[in-house]
């Protein structure tokens, strides 16, 4: 019982789209509507600039930082709970119960962003000092490489990195590994359309100066 109200209440923590809620609380603006139509950082960005942007990430982060500590909370000693927590909180930021709505098909969808930000926040969790591995990397993707896309999948293979070397080193356990290793399937799925973009040669890149203030 523990277990189950465990991984419910991280989904529904990690479906709160605060980037919807950020940009229609300040702009007025249904950030759905534009851009990719995702609820993360980046998209956020497009609707209102760093300021709202860096908001934005900074609650999508706590997402998997707060399934972490409510899994050791509720469920201590148990690192499988530890990691399915901060997962379900990614589901829940990329498949959000609260954007549900119908397709013109017919079809209905859940609205959400990539996951990276709830990846990252669950890597904290897990392991604080994997913020400034995480962050580096994230940057030097994000304004060195220059897009979004790349940067998000960047995370979690940086998290299976992490947690790899530190359960060779006898520091952590191995189901840590596991965490990144499924974050980032669950990140290349929900960016699956910027992958084929990316193949193709016709993906967005980040205009980040563009971003420094509200157009």
């Amino acid at each position: 019982m523990t277990l189950s109200v465990t991984i419910i209440i991280s989904y529904l923590f990690g479906a709160i789209p605060f980037g919807w809620l950020f940009s229609w609380l300040f702009f007025h603006i249904d950030i759905r509507k534009i851009g990719s139509g995702r609820t993360g950082t980046t998209n956020t960005m497009r609707a209102g600039g760093y300021p709202v942007a860096i908001l934005t990430m900074i609650f999508d982060v706590s997402k998997g930082f707060f399934a972490v500590w409510l899994a050791k909370m509720l469920v201590p000693g148990n690192n499988w709970v530890e990691i399915f927590a901060p997962l379900a909180g990614i589901i829940g930021h990329n498949y959000s119960i609260f954007l549900i709505e119908k397709r013109e098909d017919g079809k209905i969808q859940f609205g959400g962003g990539a996951g990276g930000a709830p990846a990252f926040g669950g890597a904290l969790g897990l392991w604080l000092p994997s913020f400034w591995y995480l962050i580096i990397v994230g940057l030097i993707a994000f304004f060195g490489i220059g897009y979004a896309s790349v940067t998000t999948m960047s995370i979690g293979f940086t998290i299976m990195i992490i947690f790899a070397l530190r359960a060779w080193m006898n520091l952590s356990p191995w189901s840590y590994f596991i965490y990144g290793f499924i974050a980032e399937i669950l990140l290349v799925w929900a960016l699956r359309p910027n992958i084929q973009r990316l193949i193709n040669g016709n993906e967005r890149g980040v205009s980040w100066r563009a971003y420094s203030k509200r157009k």
